[in-house]
């Protein structure tokens, strides 16, 4: 081994290696090999076989949807061939068929314990795992009252509507747990195979997130119509699909009724798990960089942020309590209640774009590089926001071009355009902000952090700090934190890489610099807090009925009733999905 250099920090002397013995078992790496997007060395052909699967299982994925959607618009008709029986028990059977799978993967995992699989830390945080089991909670109490339901009606109703829910509430336990210990999981075996496993369950989740959506969708729209017919506007066909028969408990009008406050919860925990399960898939066969996960200390001192947004969302419960019982009331008193439902969003989302503009602006103050490292998770978070965003602009614009073009003059009006307005600026700055953050770095020469309280807190030196030198792990204990790196296959030696020791500040400076860098976390952290407070607030106006999209009549005049249905019916699950996951982007910002 020939070593070329002795470089010299803070004392300490690091050997740096920069050629490798010639031995027969050293790895030659040929002029025709190269290196792949995970600085990993493959050669000719070898990434073809992993590119083919890839491609068959997202087909496979795909057209596992296609067929649950197409029984779905067939159900949606309510034609005399296809009933809502026949799409149960598809998507009975594509849980059965993931149930299976992840059987099979857990007892697998268990046999090779001695070969404990490869983690990608970034995947599923504890926060996000925290608000899925939350979410399937809820679920599973959502597949009871199916349960009950069936029980009622047993005598007229197909055994598949009680056996889907028995099902669907096995299914959730195992996949939480599966969630929980397996999907940090990078698999490097049976790829292939694991490969239709990971897919098949991100598009069962998908499908069933769908299913969801447009169960809660049709009776939304069914209550909408219902409340037109009482008006006088149309004289519109509902369609309630009831038993042909009694009741045998006197519960079953609580079990129905109560199931459509459930699915909000339901929707969007298929929706995490799909997410979740997708960079999963990414992961396969994946090399993943072994960090040092950056040791982060508490900020005390969160004032005006949950203040501020405990009064956001005790208002809006205020809001939605008001609007569920006067929009069903005289043609006044429902004029009355969708104004106010545009004035409180108003206040709302102005704040919320101030507070963004703000944390942006102490981003701007504090010049700290962005990682722009590989990270699938990272990625899809992106992806998400910025998919599910365009639900909620489409809404925007339609509403604003409906608002200046409208004929009528209802009190409204201008409060449903600047309402819109500020809706897309809310979210553009917010998708900025959480972006960002995510990308950002800590600044490896920021040791010291000021508390609140005055004292000053050491933390430890972040991911982006450089790393110089290759040295032997043999060496004795030194004075800085190693990474310890897997054992090279080839020459069975285990090194580990050093972070170069920043330059020591005098006592002053360094004072100075922790106590200028905890006031900026101090107010991004409240900010978050604040943010997350209110998404979770205009998460709940639509998801338990606060929908003046459908109510207030302009957007209908202007579109017609069968253009703009199918707008808010593709919108809607978009925006309540956007809010629930900039909750846990926002979440996963807070913590690091």
């Amino acid at each position: 081994m020939d070593i070329s250099a002795i470089v010299e920090r803070g004392g300490f002397d690091l050997m740096c290696v920069n050629t490798y013995r010639r031995s027969p078992t050293s790895y030659n790496v040929s002029e025709r090999d190269r290196t792949n997007s995970d600085g990993r060395t493959v050669r000719p052909g070898e990434e073809f076989p992993k590119k083919t699967a890839e491609i068959v299982s997202g087909q496979y994925g795909i057209n596992v949807l296609l067929v649950g959607v197409a029984l779905m618009l067939a159900v949606g008709y309510h034609g005399p061939s296809v009933k809502e029986k026949h799409l149960l028990s598809f998507i009975t059977a594509l849980m059965l068929v993931q149930l299976l799978w992840m059987l099979w993967y857990v007892i697998r995992k268990d046999r090779r314990k001695a070969a404990p699989a490869e983690k990608d830390a970034h995947v599923g945080t504890s926060s996000i795992r925290g608000v899925i089991t939350v979410l399937a909670l809820l679920s599973l109490i959502m597949d009871a009252f199916r349960i009950g339901h069936y029980i009622g009606y047993r005598k007229c109703m197909s055994a598949v509507l009680v056996v889907y829910p028995v099902v669907h509430a096995l299914h959730t336990i195992s996949q939480v747990h599966f969630l929980w210990f397996h999907i940090k999981d990078v698999i490097k075996t049976y790829e292939v195979f694991e490969r239709f496993g990971v897919i098949h369950a991100v598009f069962t989740n998908l499908l069933l997130w769908c299913n969801g959506a447009m169960t809660e969708s049709e009776h939304f729209l069914n209550d909408h119509k219902k409340r037109l017919s009482e008006l006088g506007y149309l004289n519109l066909t509902i369609v309630y699909h009831k038993p042909y028969c009694n009741c045998t408990t006197r519960a079953c009008s609580i079990f129905s009724s109560s199931l459509y406050y459930l699915y909000p919860f339901n929707i969007e925990y298929h929706i995490f798990v799909s997410a979740m399960l997708f960079v999963m898939w990414k992961n396969i066969g994946r090399t993943v960089s072994h960090h040092k996960k950056p040791c982060v200390t508490r900020s005390r001192g969160l004032s005006f942020g949950p203040a501020f947004g405990l009064v956001a969302l005790a208002s809006t419960i205020g809001v939605l309590a008001v609007y569920t019982v006067h929009v069903e009331d005289t043609l006044q008193t429902r004029d009355s209640a969708i104004s106010m439902f545009y004035y409180h969003g108003i206040g709302m989302l102005g704040c919320m774009g101030l507070a963004g503009a703000l944390a942006l602006l102490i981003y701007r103050s504090d010049s700290q590089p962005l990682d722009h490292s590989k990270n699938p998770s990272r990625q899809l978070d992106q992806d998400l926001l910025l998919g599910a965003s365009v639900g909620t602009w489409l809404m925007c614009w339609c509403s604003v071009v409906a608002a200046g073009a409208a004929d009528s003059t209802p009190k409204y009006r201008w409060a449903n355009l600047a309402y819109s307005l500020l809706l897309f600026l809310e979210k553009s700055i917010q998708n900025l902000f959480i972006i960002e953050s995510l990308y950002r770095m800590h600044d490896a020469s920021e040791t010291d952090r000021v508390e609140p309280g005055g004292g000053v807190l050491s933390v430890s030196a972040s991911l982006a700090s450089p790393f110089k030198g290759v040295i032997n792990q043999a060496y004795e204990n030194q004075d800085r934190v190693c990474i310890s790196l897997d054992r090279d296959q080839e020459d069975k030696r285990q090194v580990c890489i050093c972070p170069t020791k920043q330059p020591v500040l005098p006592l002053p400076v360094a004072a100075s610099r922790a106590e200028n860098v905890g006031w900026r976390r101090l107010v991004v952290r409240n900010i978050i807090v604040f943010l997350i407070l209110c998404n979770v607030s205009l998460w709940l106006l639509p998801a338990f009925g606060c929908r003046p999209q459908y109510d207030n009549g302009l957007e209908q005049q202007l579109f017609g009733f069968t253009v703009w249905t199918m707008v808010l019916n593709f919108a809607m699950p978009l925006s309540l999905f956007y809010r629930m996951h900039a909750v846990a982007a926002l979440l996963e910002v807070f913590q690091h």
